[in-house]
């Protein structure tokens, strides 16, 4: 079997965040699994970034996500997931969803922020298809995925990129919410976890967060990270 791509959005201020996405994403994965976190300056060193700063970006990887299919070489199947994810579902579920009419799948968000601000102060806005990016499962094979080069990454405007207008809207598929469970914005389930935990007011790596959803098991998570990875 083919190890399931799963590129890690990374940024500088939250590689905690990044850490504990990729282990908790392993620690419930079956099936063979590849991570990759997707670096900004390794990808300006390659040559793939070349956009300028845009100051309305949360993120460092606010549009390089859609490098994934260039990454993946234009084959099979990848993830893409935002660092300020917590994994409690098995990604092996995932294939169930893996339908080749489509170009990309996501939770389809009817999101609206009642924030008015994001991490560290960058203000809130409110888009259609806000959040849907932050996990896609890519069809790096379909001819509209196939269209996201690096020139059209690098060229293309922020609403186009995030709205996926680069597929139709019959070629974007479901996922179940879970896989995408906005923290503050749904309720918890009554029983048993979200596949997927999304932090995106702002997670238990920030002082201000901590009495945030499954704050305990972020830390919990966190501290395992830690103690395989010899820190104090």
């Amino acid at each position: 079997m083919e190890p399931l791509r799963v590129y890690i959005g990374w940024d500088s201020r939250e590689d905690i965040a990044y850490r504990v996405a990729r282990h908790s994403l392993l620690k419930h994965a079956t099936i063979p699994v590849e991570v990759h976190p997707i670096k900004l300056q390794e990808m300006v060193d390659r040559g793939l970034y070349t956009r300028d700063i845009d100051p309305l970006a949360t993120t460092e990887f606010t549009y390089s996500r859609f490098l994934v299919p260039h990454l993946a070489g234009y084959k099979g199947w990848a993830i893409f997931v935002d660092c300020d994810f917590l994994f409690f579902g098995d990604v092996a579920e995932l294939r169930d969803y893996m339908d080749p009419t489509k170009a990309v799948m996501c939770v389809q968000h009817d999101y609206r922020p009642k924030e008015t601000t994001k991490m560290d102060g960058v203000p809130q806005t409110a888009y259609p298809r806000k959040n849907w990016s932050s996990f896609m499962l890519f069809n790096c094979e379909h001819p509209s995925t196939r269209t996201l080069t690096p020139e059209v990454v690098n060229r293309e405007s922020g609403a186009y990129l995030h709205r996926m207008q680069w597929a139709r809207d019959d070629e974007i598929g479901a996922l179940p919410t879970g896989w995408n469970w906005l923290e503050g914005w749904y309720d918890k389930p009554a029983t048993g976890y979200p596949q997927a935990v999304h932090h995106t007011r702002g997670g238990p790596w920030f002082a201000e967060c901590q009495d945030v959803d499954y704050a305990e098991e972020w830390l919990a998570a966190a501290a395992e990270v830690r103690a395989s990875d010899g820190e104090a």
